[in-house]
């Protein structure tokens, strides 16, 4: 059964930087898609970034250039760094996992798309005030 539990969240003034983790377990981890999903309040989750089990990664154009997606195999752990925060970087942070052979594909086909996920965490809060 696949397990993603989120860490990392918190409070931060705009301009700092938080480095969040998604530590992975009940699955062979390099072989899945991960991602990177937030959601503020009274609005649709949105993907932030992803990576598939080649390394190929992807980002949403509002993180471009401030957020970087990596992964550590040996600790099926995944990361995201998030710097130069913003005000409407605010939300619940989801990690999502998906192993389904088609999932790195569709990523480069359609970017960090909701559907591609069947896993997902419970999220982890980040605050970014002005």
């Amino acid at each position: 059964q696949v397990q993603l539990v989120e860490s990392g969240g918190g409070s931060v003034q705009a301009g700092g930087s938080l480095r969040l983790s998604c530590a992975a377990s009940g699955y062979t981890y390099s072989r899945y898609c991960m991602g990177w999903f937030r959601q503020a309040p009274g609005k649709e989750r949105e993907g932030v970034a992803a990576i598939d089990s080649d390394g190929s990664t992807s980002y949403a154009s509002s993180v471009k250039g401030r957020f970087t997606i990596s992964q550590d195999n040996a600790k099926n752990t995944l990361y995201l760094q998030m710097n130069s925060l913003k005000p409407e970087d605010t939300a619940v942070y989801y990690c999502a996992a998906d192993g389904r052979p088609w999932c790195g594909t569709t990523i480069k086909r359609l970017g960090v798309t909701r559907s591609i996920f069947a896993n997902w965490g419970q999220g982890t809060q980040v605050t970014v005030s002005s």
